[in-house]
């Protein structure tokens, strides 16, 4: 697979790259991935701006940037070091009438001659390690704007101890990394992780290694490195036959960290709570509140089956591991729908206007969204949370139970595409509402 991809990154002249791309010319796919999950990443990576602008970093035929342009009206920079690949995707681009939307550059996707902060999304499938997970970061950080995301897929390790011969096939190509190694390379790097999911076994055979085989099958050995191209890839079919259950493609939404104090940069750790941290987050609302009112509410509400949603209370986190700021989704309804309320949101006072309970909140919604949520409601400062998004709930059809300024009840629809109930907001029983 890493020849392969090497192909998105500029291909040589000698015979197997040569025999490689033969291969892979108008396959469907140049790796595993769907149509469906670009769209689940997509919409995990939402909400975007009305005509958001996308970097496709390595796009090959360009499959993931047609999309974002048809379905997420996206303006998409699809760059790539194949030329025959970018000129597929600019005559495909144009039969679909989405040439104004599409631009292709044949660049090396961690040069990139564009300014600082020219992208909402920076879209990665498949391509990520042709220069490295840590590289790719380190590249993009500076192009993504504020509160932009970068989506990527990363091939990973399952868990601690995988087959030696995976471990050994692996070495040679690509040294892969656990899920916890890449995540925290991530937050080293200055950015924090809203979403994390595996590619479906069928992303994997019915969409790549499928249609690569029937290609395969058809090649003429006596093609100039054709032998070692097909020797290559039996290799890495068989390898994923056999030990399938050791490595994967995962998918990551990330967001960098645009938080600092003093000038200086804060990056913060962001986690579900652990029964270890009940009595910290108690800690955490208790200095942050003037009365015990908002920790109370905590309880009550993870003692209400009803109303708490496991991996939706979110703490932030020291590099030591010490909570010091939340934020908590649980369940409320709107007219009967569901809906998820965010509150309380609390740091302790010595980490406030650092960032941290922005992290907190950043991350309960990117857990949100993964889980397939979509409205959420806050009420709070008009001045605070419009920068995640929310807007005035009354745009929606939406009310509070109880007298309150318009403009400090807020929503948000974690999919625009979706729709949202109308109505009045019906909150869990610790509320008191």
């Amino acid at each position: 697979m890493k020849d392969t991809d090497n192909t998105h990154q500029g291909a040589g002249d000698d015979p197997v790259t040569q025999a490689l791309l033969s291969l892979h010319h108008d396959l469907p796919r140049q790796g595993p991935g769907s149509d469906a999950t670009t769209r689940r990443l997509l919409k995990a990576a939402g909400p975007l701006p009305e005509r958001p602008r996308v970097l496709d970093a390595g796009c090959g035929p360009g499959r993931a940037a047609l999309l974002l342009a048809e379905e997420a009206g996206a303006r998409v920079l699809a760059v790539d070091l194949h030329q025959p690949f970018l000129d597929s995707l600019a005559a495909e681009s144009a039969r679909r009438g989405l040439g104004e939307q599409v631009r292709v550059l044949n660049c090396s996707m961690d040069t990139l001659p564009v300014p600082d902060h020219s992208f909402d999304l920076i879209w990665a499938e498949g391509s990520v390690y042709t220069i490295g997970f840590d590289r790719a970061l380190r590249s993009w950080r500076r192009l993504l704007a504020p509160d932009g995301v970068l989506a990527l897929t990363e091939i990973e390790w399952t868990g601690p101890d995988p087959a030696a011969a995976a471990r050994a096939y692996w070495a040679a190509a690509y040294p892969l990394r656990t899920h916890s190694a890449n995540a925290a390379a991530a937050r080293a790097a200055g950015y924090e992780v809203l979403a994390h999911w595996p590619l479906p076994e069928s992303d994997w055979w019915d969409e790549y290694y499928t249609p690569l085989t029937q290609r395969i099958t058809r090649a003429d050995p006596q093609y100039p490195g054709m032998p070692e191209a097909l020797a290559a890839h039996r290799a890495e079919i068989d390898m994923r036959r056999r030990y399938g259950s050791d490595y994967d493609y995962a998918t990551y939404l990330l967001r960098p960290h645009d938080d600092t104090e003093n000038g200086t940069m804060t990056t913060w750790t962001t986690r579900p709570e652990a029964t270890d941290d009940i009595p910290a987050i108690r800690d955490i609302l208790l200095a942050a509140f003037p009365a015990a009112a908002e920790a109370d509410i905590v309880d009550a509400l993870r003692a209400d089956p009803r109303a708490w949603i496991e991996g939706l209370s979110m703490v932030t986190t020291t590099a030591e591991g010490t909570p010091v700021g939340y934020a908590l989704l649980s369940r409320c309804h709107v007219d009967g729908e569901p809906a998820l309320a965010l509150a309380p949101c609390a740091v302790v006072p010595s980490a406030q206007r650092t960032g941290a309970g922005s992290a907190a909140i950043r991350a309960a919604l990117g857990a949100a969204r993964a889980m397939g949520e979509n409205l959420v409601l806050v009420l709070g400062h008009a001045d605070y949370y419009p920068r995640f998004g929310f807007t005035p709930a009354s745009r929606f059809g939406i009310r509070a139970p109880f007298e309150v300024p318009d403009e400090a009840m807020m929503a948000m629809a974690l999919d625009g595409a979706r729709p949202v109930p109308t109505g009045t907001i019906g909150y869990p029983a610790a509320f008191g509402v």
